[in-house]
């Protein structure tokens, strides 16, 4: 049996140094991307551990097409709105709450908009063999270009649609998505501010937030991911301010 809670539910916070030089970091889980047949689309980033400080986002796509990024984080400009905000209608804070109802099955709950969110998560036989595999191989095999397209390559075969695990984000960062481990969202409902988002579904094409495109299908995933720093002082400056007091 599936078993993300135990191992997603209380991962301890952390500061910490990006594992390749020059590079900021995030390290946690999350559901990378989940279309809606009312044409929303949901997704959720969980990163206790990353080089500023610990938060959770709540993304949401309206079938407008317009995005909006919900920070429950000490700031805006150190957690998802650092890389993706620029391609938002809407970032600000929010209270996100994380309850674990069954061994892969997660409430998602937050307070202004009003989102009460269900999902279970589910792999199989193939998708074990690839997290395995995955989890075995070292960081160093995310950086040369041919090893991540054959992953995007991958990634289309099981439905994903054209995902691109490294590239420009709307901020200007070049940045690289690691999951190392992934698992099918197929069951999911969703009320926002009263509206029943519907069932999940499947695209054509992938949902986009700027350029960068999210899974065509509910995936949620476990890994890192790193940006090249675009200002060393800026960073510096963020780092120090965001450092918790001794």
């Amino acid at each position: 049996m599936l078993d993300l809670s135990s191992r997603l539910s209380d991962i301890p916070p952390t500061r910490g140094q990006a594992p390749w030089p020059h590079h900021e970091y995030v390290k946690g889980w999350g559901v990378f991307g989940l279309p809606f047949d009312s044409g929303h689309v949901l997704a959720l980033r969980v990163f206790p551990e990353n080089s500023f400080s610990p938060y959770r986002t709540l993304w949401h796509r309206d079938p407008s097409g317009n995005w909006s990024i919900h920070v429950d984080g000490a700031r805006l400009d150190t957690a998802c709105p650092r890389y993706y905000g620029a391609a938002c209608a809407r970032t600000g804070y929010a209270h996100i709450t994380l309850t674990w109802t069954g061994p892969a099955s997660l409430r998602v709950v937050m307070d202004s908009p009003s989102l009460d969110w269900t999902l279970t998560a589910s792999s199989t036989r193939l998708l074990d063999v690839l997290n395995g595999i995955s989890t075995a191989l070292p960081l160093a095999t995310w950086r040369p270009r041919p090893l991540i397209r054959a992953r995007e390559r991958l990634a289309r075969a099981l439905g994903m649609g054209h995902l691109q695990m490294s590239g420009l984000m709307p901020s200007g960062h070049t940045g690289t998505l690691m999951p190392q481990q992934m698992y099918f969202v197929d069951d999911s409902r969703a009320t926002l501010d009263d509206v029943d988002l519907g069932l999940p579904v499947h695209l054509p094409e992938n949902p986009r937030i700027g350029d960068v495109p999210l899974p065509a299908r509910g995936v949620l995933a476990i890994g890192q991911a790193v940006w090249e720093i675009l200002d060393r002082t800026e960073y510096e400056r963020a780092r120090s301010e965001t450092a918790r007091p001794s």
